[in-house]
């Protein structure tokens, strides 16, 4: 007797507010971590090899390659970052071809990682990536890098994500990433493709949209004509689209990836919508000079780290990371004047939807960064200045010879860093009020410190500062 299935109405999940990358309370703790959980946290970049063990057809003339680390450890990564490979494309007895490639998979599956590839007919690399990468293959790899990445911690977690073609691999990982987590967030997908069969992802995306009611995906078909029954939307990204899929854009935090033009033009039109510079980030598939220049930077900062790395590993294995440098601030512990701190992280507070505004984003969820009131934050450490913490809601006390992201990490601020040089723009953060002084070496770009972007760990406070963090 086959048992019919009558559809019923379920009620909305209860949910945490916000949400927290499972290393994130790991990172602030004052007690020594687990050996599993300290793995786990994406604390810098290694170099490593990686031989893959499963490869995937994707729409679009893409390929998703799934790689396991030789030495059997995870690979530690925050959702948007990308590895540097080495290729072999002119054979083993060359040198070989390095190129950049986004991380797809979540890293709350840290023991197989993703890298998806675009088949470039015209291409040197990813011809060759196609037709001889297969399960076996072992190859050289450097990473994570890059500062285009989900925070630690967001209490908000309101997204749009924008992509186009290749560029929706970072993004999958950031979707991923979500949807494993738990906690209210609201995440809005517009993804721009050539043709109707060719959104790579596209069953897993409609699978998730599905299933978690945080996420709604929307296609669009660029200027291509609508093939018959495409139900999906058409045209070049515009403002008008923009404001269809997500009339609160300027309320939430927007990843773009995709090429240059598709970029430059996604930024013209989300300001047109009302979104602040401070609140968009974007990976560039293919940029101008300069963009490139400043990956070249991030690449080699990063083989630098992974060096100095791998030389504290074989000069005292087993004193490791009690002797870790602070300059990578991996587990030091907060602390004032009267002793360590508590271990930090968003607090547990259950998101109420039918609470006024939650649906709408009028709520706290939908708050500008820095509409909270400082006045009611703990304050720790001691200084002359205050710096205000709007996400992590703390003030910290500061002196004006310190460097801010130093103070921060110790009072349990989280932001991701990989070094202390001023380079690779990964502790970048946006300062709501207050004025600095950086010493930068290049990790950050012009129309990013207009925009009220910095770097804490080249910076000392000139005033009381207000920072999304």
């Amino acid at each position: 007797m086959t048992e019919l299935l009558t559809e019923t109405v379920i009620p909305e999940p209860q949910r945490i507010r916000g949400l927290e990358m499972p290393w994130n309370r790991v990172m602030g703790s004052t007690e020594g971590p687990a050996s599993a959980a300290r793995a786990l946290g994406p604390w810098y970049p290694q170099e490593f090899m990686a031989e893959c063990v499963e490869t995937v057809p994707e729409a679009g003339g893409m390929m998703t390659f799934i790689f396991r680390r030789c030495d059997g450890a995870p690979l530690a990564f925050r959702a948007g970052q990308y590895v540097n490979i080495a290729f072999p494309v002119s054979g083993e007895d060359k040198d070989p071809v390095d190129r950049s490639y986004s991380l797809s998979s979540s890293p709350t599956e840290p023991w197989t990682f993703n890298v998806t590839v675009k088949r470039d007919p015209s291409g040197l690399v990813s011809p060759w990536v196609h037709e001889n990468v297969k399960p076996g293959t072992v190859l050289d790899m450097l990473g994570p890098v890059g500062a285009f990445h989900l925070p630690d911690a967001d209490r908000r977690a309101r997204y749009l994500f924008l992509a186009a073609g290749a560029g929706i691999t970072p993004i999958m990982s950031m979707l991923r990433t979500i949807h494993s987590l738990p906690g209210h967030a609201d995440v809005v997908v517009l993804y721009h493709g050539a043709e109707a069969g060719g959104f790579a992802f596209h069953r897993e995306l409609a699978y998730i949209a599905s299933v978690d009611s945080r996420v709604k995906v929307f296609y669009s078909l660029g200027d291509r004509s609508k093939p018959q029954g495409w139900e999906g939307l058409s045209g070049r990204l515009t403002a008008a689209m923009i404001d269809e899929v997500a009339p609160d854009a300027n309320g939430r935090q927007v990843y773009a990836c995709g090429p240059e033009g598709y970029l430059n033009s996604a930024t013209e039109l989300l300001k047109n919508v009302g979104v602040d510079d401070t609140s968009i980030y974007m990976e560039f598939f293919s940029g101008d000079r300069q963009t490139l220049l400043e990956y070249q930077e991030e690449i080699a900062l990063a083989a630098d780290i992974a060096e100095e790395i791998a030389e504290e590993i074989e000069d005292s294995a087993e004193d490791y990371y009690e002797s870790q440098p602070s300059a990578f601030g991996l587990y030091e512990p907060g602390y004032d004047a009267d002793g360590t701190l508590k271990a930090t992280g968003l607090p547990l507070e259950t998101f109420d939807p039918d609470a006024p505004g939650s649906q709408d984003g009028s709520s706290d969820a939908g708050e500008e960064p820095g509409s909270s009131d400082a006045s009611s934050f703990d304050t720790v450490g001691t200084g002359s200045l205050t710096l205000s913490f709007m996400r992590t809601g703390i003030n910290v006390r500061i002196d004006p010879d310190e460097h801010i992201l130093e103070v921060a990490q110790r009072a349990g601020v989280r932001i991701g860093a990989n070094c202390k040089e001023g380079m690779c723009g990964s502790c970048k953060v946006v300062k709501l009020s207050g004025e600095v002084d950086m010493n930068h070496q290049g990790g950050i770009r012009a129309r990013e410190i207009d925009a009220g972007k910095f770097l804490p760990c080249c910076s000392t406070a000139r005033t009381d500062m207000v920072i999304d963090a």
